[in-house]
């Protein structure tokens, strides 16, 4: 269940968002991974983990920085940023001892993120948001 809702959910925010245009704007997709990123920092502070939060922090950081490398340079970055945080969910479990995580989450994040990466892949693809930054000129 939690892999139907991790893509229904993905592709519900991802299609709102174009519709709406929120995904015009190259901060949108680099926001959604600094956010999916950030949620083992909660689950570490909810199991009251001190030693889960430290390791997760360093996690959340190196993806704050592929976030913002994503939103400075190229948004392919972020493609690999959110299924690297896919196959992360996976692993999660395996590597931190975060006591915190809901038994469900690493399958339905995972989903998620992978959805939402194949999604903005699709829009780079199709040029429906740009990849690089484009310089804009002085006057």
């Amino acid at each position: 269940m939690e892999i139907l809702i991790g893509v229904v959910l993905a592709l519900s925010v991802s299609l709102f968002a174009s519709i709406v245009g929120l995904d015009r704007d190259r901060a949108f997709y680099p926001t959604v991974t600094i956010v999916v990123a950030s949620y083992y920092g909660l689950f570490a502070v909810m199991g009251g983990s001190r030693d889960a939060l430290m390791v997760e922090c360093v996690v959340i950081a190196g993806f704050v920085l592929v976030a913002v490398l994503g939103f400075r340079i190229n948004q392919w970055l972020l493609v690999a940023a959110l299924s690297g945080h896919g196959v992360f969910d996976l692993l999660h479990g395996h590597v931190i001892a975060n006591p915190g995580v809901p038994a469900w989450w690493p399958m339905f994040c995972s989903t998620y993120d992978i959805t939402a990466a194949g999604y903005l892949a699709w829009l780079l693809l199709r040029r429906k948001v740009t990849a690089r930054v484009v310089a804009s000129r002085a006057a």
